[in-house]
């Protein structure tokens, strides 16, 4: 809610809502009664009475909440020296070498950066640098952050055509069970997805705008969780670099572990000319990255200057590292993959007594629950989802919902989750 009469006198923390309303600019909140939150552990969260929930939304905690090595990188480094970028760093080299090697292919180049939006932006502004074109390609009901571009990219927030800027195209993400093309693997889902790009491309051409990239969140977060066509990046690749483009895979939801795989795009077999990295790469400090490969960022770097004061500071690198350091010691990407395919199956146990669930989907630890009226019509069970999350959290348990009909209940705890907290998970959700 941003209006605090939409809050009756029984919310317990009305007149700290009016503070926050009258100061921070009428920034959104979650829940009809919103917890105030007072500390953090592990996949656990407290509030100022200290009843314990279980955190099964919060990627920005990615390897859990106040991780002690990550505590303590942070603090050692803040107490031994932090500075701007513009000096040379052992710490900030060394970091971006660990990424780097993670990376596939010539993937090699880090642009440090503070959020998602500045990572995104950073790479729209490289590929319209290098590709000379001005045109973009996103998903219908997009989110790529809040500066200017980015806003006009999200085309959740325009979702009428015609209220788009003119240098922003928009297609049909592959959505499979509720999309324009629904069946099995024998029925050419990902070509068919795929060549709705093409009419974009047209689109970009007539407005001589020309294709300068084509940006996806490869888990399609906003879109309610869904799964590609294991060929349908390969496609849309293929038609995007052919009309000049590079093409810009936005990680910061399905990356790090999350999905099962270091990055999200791994599952499609493809390799993006450009990686967008945020939330997670912190453990909820903010570090965000661009990587991308030598020759892109040679013909960037020749056309254009670029510094970031704050982005990849000696605190953050190391903080980064330390990250990546827990998720390898202590076998993130395999408890994604492992943990999350339990939980998938105990989900998808409960649809099958459940008709109210029409599909369970995603990767790893990010996972999609759809609630549909009935399932022959799939309509949306919008009204149900939407009392969801206040029900789970009066239960112990802090989830969100997504979907552009709002009935998609959004599951993304930390990367730690384990068989036990998904059992509570599910026991809540079906009781």
């Amino acid at each position: 809610h941003l209006d605090q009469s939409e809050y009756g006198a029984s919310v317990r923390h009305l007149d700290l809502i009016k503070r926050r309303q009258k100061y921070l600019g009428g920034s959104i909140l979650f829940y009809h009664d919103p917890v105030q939150l007072v500390r953090g552990e592990g996949v656990w969260l407290y509030d100022d009475r200290d009843n314990r929930y279980l955190d099964c939304y919060n990627n920005v905690a990615s390897v859990g909440h106040c991780h002690p090595r990550v505590v303590e990188a942070l603090h050692n480094q803040a107490g031994t020296l932090n500075t701007h970028t513009r000096y040379l760093s052992e710490t900030v080299i060394g970091y971006a070498e660990k990424l780097a090697g993670l990376m596939p292919g010539e993937l090699r180049v880090c642009l440090f950066v503070n959020s998602g939006t500045e990572a995104n932006e950073l790479a729209m502004r490289i590929a319209r640098t290098v590709s000379g074109h001005n045109g973009a390609i996103v998903m219908e009901a997009s989110y790529h952050g809040n500066s200017t571009l980015m806003n006009e990219m999200s085309t959740l927030a325009f979702p009428v055509a015609s209220e788009r800027a003119p240098h922003i195209a928009a297609v049909e993400p592959p959505n499979t069970y509720r999309g324009p093309y629904r069946g099995g693997e024998h029925d050419r889902l990902g070509a068919r997805y795929a060549d709705l790009v093409d009419a974009a491309i047209d689109e970009l051409q007539a407005r001589e705008m020309g294709v300068a990239a084509f940006m996806c969140d490869t888990i399609f977060d906003t879109q309610g969780t869904l799964e590609a066509p294991k060929d349908y990046f390969q496609r849309v690749y293929q038609k995007v670099r052919a009309a000049g483009g590079l093409c810009i895979a936005d990680e910061v939801q399905a990356g790090l572990c999350r999905t099962g795989r270091w990055w999200g795009f791994e599952h499609y077999d493809v390799i993006p000319d450009i990686v967008t990295l945020g939330k997670p790469m912190g453990d909820g400090h903010p570090l965000a990255v661009v990587i991308t490969t030598e020759a892109i960022a040679s013909a960037f770097s020749e056309r254009a200057f670029y510094f970031n004061t704050f982005g990849g500071n000696p605190v953050s690198a190391a903080v980064g590292r330390a990250v990546l350091e827990v998720c390898e010691q202590e076998a993130l990407l395999a408890n994604c993959a492992e943990v999350g395919d339990y939980l998938r199956q105990r989900l998808e146990q409960l649809a099958a007594r459940q008709p109210l669930i029409g599909d369970v989907r995603g990767h790893g630890l990010f996972l999609g629950v759809e609630l549909v009226e009935d399932r022959q019509s799939r309509h949306p069970a919008t009204g149900i989802a939407r009392r969801v999350p206040d029900a789970m959290k009066a239960q112990g348990v802090l989830m969100g919902i997504s979907g552009r009909h709002g009935n998609v209940l959004k599951i993304r705890p930390p990367l730690t989750f384990n068989e036990n907290n998904a059992d509570q998970l599910v026991d809540t959700i079906q009781g």
